[in-house]
């Protein structure tokens, strides 16, 4: 597919996958509309793209709140005004947070839940129509590896992803159902080397609990395999085929395999091995 002309809406634009996305797309000839809640960020994104040789008139970058409905729909609004047609969303913007459930706070897990899940929701209904619209429209929501296995001390952020794939796998089917000119592909990343939890919350003190440079470390050494650029390349070949699923990174795919070889057990076992290595 060529990306020379389309527009592509990415949120979580300022640092990580986000940004490595405006760069591949940029590089396709895409032009960009860019939002994050970081304004630093985002200039600083603007700035390295001008250097690269993308005009001024082919990026525009807004500050947002994607757990914000009135905002994300402005932002949309302002996209179609803008650039006169929206082909491409990805609804990258994302939070972590680690803590037992035991020890869980409510407020917390709102908050993640209203980036995490509702930014996707809300991206989703405020840029479909102008998807529809432009006759070859595309959605790439950002689940994650934990959007297919479960993993400790993380649910809340489990359970984020898991509600991101499915309402994507839901909306595919609509839009299939429906006969609209629009793909949807679910990504579901492995460990990729970005700020997420350095720039997110830790909680607790009880086993398996952490600080948040530990958790950030053992993240960064032990998970993060894969560098943002590469990610997302196989992000927008993904997209460019139109595959409803992408896996990204070794890690993800074996992951997957073990999830669908051990679909029950997958949780006992992993328990076992994560006990002999305390």
């Amino acid at each position: 597919m060529n990306q020379s002309g389309r527009v592509v809406a990415i949120t979580g634009a300022a640092s990580g996958i986000g940004r490595a996305l405006a760069f591949s797309y940029a590089a396709r000839g895409a032009r960009l509309a860019l939002a994050d809640w970081n304004e630093e960020g985002l200039e600083a994104a603007r700035a390295e793209l001008a250097r690269r040789g993308a005009s001024p008139l082919e990026v525009s970058v807004t500050r947002l709140d994607v757990s914000r409905r009135d905002e994300v729909f402005a932002w949309a609004r302002a996209t179609r005004e803008r650039f006169g047609v929206v082909h491409v969303l990805i609804n990258n913007a994302g939070v972590s947070l680690h803590v037992p459930v035991t020890e869980m706070d409510p407020e917390d897990l709102k908050w993640l839940l209203s980036i995490n899940f509702w930014g996707v929701v809300h991206g989703t209904q405020a840029f479909l129509p102008y998807l529809i619209e432009s006759g070859s429209g595309q959605i790439a929501n950002l689940s994650s590896i934990f959007g297919i296995i479960a993993a400790p001390g993380s649910s809340s952020y489990v359970a984020s992803k898991f509600a991101v794939r499915g309402f994507t796998e839901a909306l595919e089917i609509e839009l299939r159902q429906a006969g609209h000119p629009v793909s949807v592909t679910c990504v579901h990343p492995g460990g990729i080397r970005t700020g997420i939890v350095r720039n997110g919350r830790v909680r607790g003190a009880g086993p398996g609990s952490s600080t948040l440079e530990e958790a950030a470390r053992a993240f960064d050494e032990r998970l993060a395999r894969t560098s943002p650029q590469e990610c997302a390349e196989k992000i927008v070949r993904a997209l460019e085929k139109k595959r409803p699923r992408a896996l990204i990174g070794p890690d993800a795919h074996l992951l997957d395999l073990f999830a669908r070889i051990f679909p029950s057990s997958y949780r006992a076992l992993l328990a076992r091995l994560l006990q002999r290595s305390e």
